[in-house]
């Protein structure tokens, strides 16, 4: 039986917990996920439309 990741949002947040779920997701720290999305909003600002929209999108973490 094998256990299937699913990409949630992570109730361990700053914002919305989306950097953090993806971090927890791709099994690295999520401080270097957050500092990848303030580059690339300086960046150009994509990242801020990303976030946003993964926000809605990425269903909350259920802690049973």
């Amino acid at each position: 039986m094998t256990i299937q990741k699913r990409l949630t949002r992570s109730r361990d947040k700053m914002i919305a917990g989306v950097c953090s779920g993806i971090g927890n997701y791709l099994d690295i720290d999520p401080t270097i996920v957050r500092i990848a999305f303030v580059l690339l909003a300086f960046a150009g600002g994509a990242a801020i439309l990303a976030y946003v929209i993964m926000w809605v999108i990425i269903p909350e973490d259920k802690i049973f």
